[in-house]
C-alpha cells in the first residue's frame, strides 16, 4: 500500500461521485409522472422502464460492489473454488425466463408491489406474506452492509480517514458522507436515481475489466506467468490449518460443495427483494423476456473479474483483510489517475444496489407490515412517505452494522441471508405454477428451513480463523449423503419434504385454503391488456 493519500486516484473518484449525485437528485425530474406519491411512481419507477433501463438496472442491482471485491477475493484466498459464482450466474437466466414474466404479468394485473403482496394474493394468508416480507428484509440488511464494505475498502486503499489509531468520526467521515448522499437522492428520486446512476456504473465496469484483463497481465509476465505464481501460492501450506492454501482446480472433495453452492445460489438470486423491484419496475412482460437473455453478458464479464484474484497473487498484493486485495491490485498496478477510475467503478458499484435494496427493504416493509397490520387504510401517498422514511432507516440499519461490527461478522450475516431467502422459494415460484400447495404447509416448511439453515449454520467454524467458532461458512455434511454441500440447499429440500408431506395431510382432513384474488389469464397478461393495473388509479389494486 502506497503512503498517505492518492491525490490524483482520490481526485478522480471524487469527480465520478460528485457526477453521479448530481444524476442521483436530477433523476427526481426524469421520467417524472403526475402524480408522484405512490409505491408504483417512487418504489417502482412508474413500471415504465424499456429493455435497456431495466438491463443496465437489473445489471446494477445484481453486480454490486460486492461482487467486484468478493468474487476475485475469494479466488485469491482460495482458488478455484470461488468461481462457483460463474455457473451459478449461468444457471440462473434460463431460471428466471420460466417464472419471471408470470410474475410480472399478475403482478401488474394486480397491483403487485413486492413478493409478499403476490404470496398474500395467491395463498389469501398474511401470515404466509409476512414470513416472505420479513425473511425478504433480513436478508436484505446484511447485504446493504457489505456494499458499505465495498465503499471502505477502496477508501482504506486511497487512504482516506487516516490509520487506527485515528479518531473513529475521522476515519468513518468519507463513508459517512457517501451515505448521507446515498440517502438523499434515494428519498428524494425513488429507483429513477439508481436506474440512471446504472448507466454510469456498468460503463465504468466494463472499462475497467477490459483494462484490466489485458493490461494487468502484460505487465505481470502473461497468462502463463499469472496461473503459475498462483499455483504455487496454493500449494504452500497455511500454518493455521495445516492445510494447503487453496487449488487453481477442484478436487474431487470440493465438487459436492462447488455443485450445491451454485445450484443453491441461481435458486436464491431472484428471491432477493431488490431483483424482484427491479423487474417489476420494466413496463412489458417482453421487456422481462428479453432481459432474460441479454443479461448473460454479466456472467462474462464475471468470469473476467474473477481472474482478477489470481493476478493479485501474481502481483505480490498481500493483505490481511482478502476483500481489500483488488482495490490494492489496483492501486499497485494502475496509472495514479486509472485507478482512481477503477475505485470509482466500486464505489459507484456499492451505491446503485444499496439504494435499490433499501427501497425495496422500505416497499416490502410497507405494504406487507404497515398497511396489513398496522393502518389497513393507508392512501398511495401515506404508503410512499412511510416507504422513504423506512429506506432512510434501513439504510443506518446497515451503516451501524459495518461501523460497529468486525467486516466478516458482515460477510458471515451475508452467507447467512442467502440461505434464508432460498427458503421462500416454495411459496413465490411454486405459486406462480400452481396453487396445489397449502398456505399451512408453506408456511411450515418456510420455517422448518429457516430454523435448520440457521442452527447448522451457526456451527460452522471459520476454516482461516480458529478463534471464529459461529457462522464461518455456508457448508456442512449433507445429511444421509455425508458429502460437504451448502447449507441453503439442504434446508431448502427439507423445506420442500415438509410442505409436500403437510399439504397431503392438510388437505386430507379439508383444512380451509384460503381464497386465491388471481386466475389463470392473470399469468399471461401483457401491458395493455384489459384490467392490467397501468390502467388504474395509483393502489386501486391493492
Amino acid at each position: 500500500m502506497k503512503d498517505g493519500v492518492n491525490g490524483v486516484a482520490l481526485g478522480v473518484f471524487i469527480f465520478f461521485f460528485l457526477a453521479v449525485t448530481v444524476m442521483g437528485f436530477l433523476a427526481a425530474r426524469w421520467r417524472k409522472a403526475e402524480n408522484e406519491h405512490s409505491l408504483d411512481e417512487w418504489g417502482l419507477g412508474g413500471r415504465s422502464f424499456g429493455t435497456w433501463i431495466t438491463w443496465f438496472l437489473l445489471g446494477g442491482d445484481l453486480y454490486t460492489a460486492y461482487t467486484f471485491v468478493a468474487v476475485p477475493a475469494a479466488i485469491y484466498a482460495a482458488g478455484a473454488s470461488g468461481f462457483f459464482a460463474v455457473p451459478y450466474t449461468i444457471l440462473v437466466y434460463p431460471l428466471i425466463f420460466t417464472f419471471l414474466p408470470r410474475l410480472w404479468s399478475v403482478s401488474h394485473r394486480h397491483g403487485y408491489v413486492t413478493t409478499s403482496d403476490f404470496v398474500r394474493g395467491r395463498f389469501g394468508s398474511k401470515g404466509l406474506s409476512l414470513a416472505v416480507a420479513v425473511t425478504g428484509i433480513l436478508a436484505t440488511m446484511p447485504y446493504i452492509a457489505l456494499q458499505l464494505v465495498g465503499i471502505q475498502a477502496v477508501l482504506d486503499v486511497m487512504g482516506i480517514g487516516g490509520g487506527d489509531n485515528t479518531n473513529w468520526f475521522v476515519k468513518d467521515l468519507p463513508l459517512l458522507i457517501a451515505f448521507g448522499v446515498l440517502a438523499a437522492y434515494t428519498y428524494s428520486s425513488g429507483l429513477r436515481a439508481p436506474a440512471l446512476i446504472a448507466f454510469v456504473k456498468d460503463a465504468l465496469i466494463y472499462i475497467v475489466i477490459a483494462v484490466a484483463i489485458i493490461y494487468i497481465p502484460i505487465k505481470l509476465g502473461g497468462f502463463d506467468d499469472v496461473f503459475a505464481k498462483a499455483g504455487h501460492a496454493f500449494g504452500q501450506v497455511n500454518p493455521v490449518t495445516g492445510k494447503p492454501r487453496g487449488a487453481l482446480v477442484s478436487g474431487e472433495a470440493q465438487q459436492w460443495t462447488y455443485a450445491t453452492l451454485a445450484l443453491g445460489s441461481a435458486l436464491a438470486l431472484f428471491m432477493y427483494p431488490h431483483s424482484i423491484t427491479a423487474t417489476l419496475s420494466s413496463k412489458s412482460r417482453e421487456v422481462i423476456r428479453r432481459n432474460t437473455t441479454i443479461l448473460p453478458l454479466y456472467s462474462l464479464m464475471l468470469g473476467l473479474l474473477a481472474l482478477l484474484g489470481f493476478m493479485a497473487i501474481a502481483a505480490g498484493v498481500k493483505v490481511t483483510n482478502g476483500q481489500l486485495a483488488i482495490p490494492q491490485l489496483f492501486e499497485n498496478m494502475f496509472p495514479d489517475w486509472f485507478a482512481g477510475v477503477a475505485f470509482a467503478a466500486i464505489g459507484i458499484g456499492a451505491l446503485v444496489p444499496a439504494a435499490i435494496m433499501s427501497i425495496a427493504a422500505a416497499n416490502l416493509f410497507t405494504r406487507n407490515i404497515y398497511k396489513d397490520f398496522i393502518k389497513p387504510d393507508a392512501t398511495p401517498k401515506q404508503e410512499a412517505q412511510v416507504s422513504k422514511v423506512v429506506s432512510l432507516l434501513v439504510k443506518v440499519g446497515a451503516l451501524v452494522f459495518v461501523l460497529t461490527m468486525d467486516k466478516t461478522v458482515a460477510i458471515n450475516f451475508q452467507l447467512l441471508g442467502g440461505i434464508w431467502i432460498l427458503q421462500t422459494f416454495p411459496a413465490l415460484v411454486g405459486g406462480l405454477f400452481t396453487r396445489w400447495f397449502h398456505r399451512w404447509a408453506l408456511l411450515a416448511g418456510w420455517a422448518v428451513g429457516m430454523v435448520y439453515g440457521t442452527l447448522v449454520a451457526y456451527g460452522v467454524p471459520s476454516p482461516t480463523n480458529p478463534t471464529q467458532k459461529h457462522f464461518g461458512g455456508s457448508a456442512k455434511e449433507i445429511p444421509g449423503i455425508g458429502e460437504i454441500g451448502y447449507i441453503g440447499l439442504t434446508a431448502f429440500v427439507l423445506n420442500l419434504a415438509v410442505t409436500v408431506v403437510l399439504t397431503l395431510v392438510l388437505k386430507a382432513v379439508k383444512a380451509p385454503e384460503g381464497l386465491d384474488e388471481t386466475s389463470p389469464g392473470d399469468y399471461t397478461a401483457d401491458a395493455g391488456d384489459p384490467g392490467v393495473q397501468q390502467e388504474l388509479p395509483a393502489g386501486a389494486a391493492h
